[in-house]
């Protein structure tokens, strides 16, 4: 199984869309969660979700096309899950061939961490996070955290460690939490996990298409 996420900036370096839609093909993802989208990055996916579109919210500032985040995957889905804001963070319960999944599709501040409006984007996707996980069935937490975690490079101290203290309580395994300059992350109940051994690669590492890199968490 391949679980990837990208932030692609609102589509902002257009031009490049055939490299980008590349991209997310080349990363061979089961399950690939993109953030600040955009509708023309179409891609061949058998199951597809996305937040509704940001012109309900503000017509003026955003393109017709764009949206917080879509979830593609190869899985298909058994229900959809409520969240606290249904325009920036999307829940959906998947059967893979490990068992049920919930995949929860995000970005932790739309105007990132230094925003006042992180904590209460932090607070209440973290009550998501609880409500769901007691639910009993294995959850990924997967988008835009806004937050690295093994250096300096772009966090809040109070944010960094809630986010740590609540994946511990609830067995969550951040397993990007060692990448440099990444603020993208995918995190996996540890039931989930089990035995599995775990590779992780980057793209776009120099920004070209996006002002984020793309991970991928590989599980074999």
């Amino acid at each position: 199984m391949r679980i990837a996420t990208w932030n692609i900036e609102r589509l902002r370096h257009k031009k490049f869309l055939e490299q980008i839609l590349l991209a997310c093909e080349q990363t061979q993802a089961d399950i690939l969660v993109l953030t600040e989208t955009d509708h023309r990055v179409s891609l061949d996916y058998p199951y597809s979700f996305h937040t509704p579109p940001l012109t309900d919210l503000q017509p003026v500032f955003y393109n017709p096309t764009e949206n917080r985040v879509s979830i593609y995957t190869n899985y298909p889905c058994i229900r959809q899950h409520k969240t606290c804001d249904e325009y920036t963070a999307l829940c959906v319960e998947l059967e893979t061939d490990k068992g049920y999944m919930l995949v929860y599709g995000t970005i932790i501040g739309i105007y990132g961490n230094r925003h006042p409006s992180f904590q209460q984007s932090l607070v209440q996707q973290l009550d998501d996070i609880k409500r769901l996980s007691d639910s009993g069935i294995p959850l990924c937490i997967c988008g835009d955290f806004n937050c690295s975690f093994s250096d300096g490079y772009y966090f809040t101290k109070p944010g960094r460690e809630t986010l740590l203290r609540t994946f511990s309580d609830y067995d969550i395994e951040l397993l990007t939490k060692n990448e440099a300059k990444c603020i993208d992350h995918i995190a996996v109940s540890k039931r989930f996990i089990s035995n599995s051994g775990i590779q992780i690669a980057e793209w776009n590492q120099d920004k070209l298409l996006s002002d984020h890199k793309g991970i991928v968490v590989c599980f074999s």
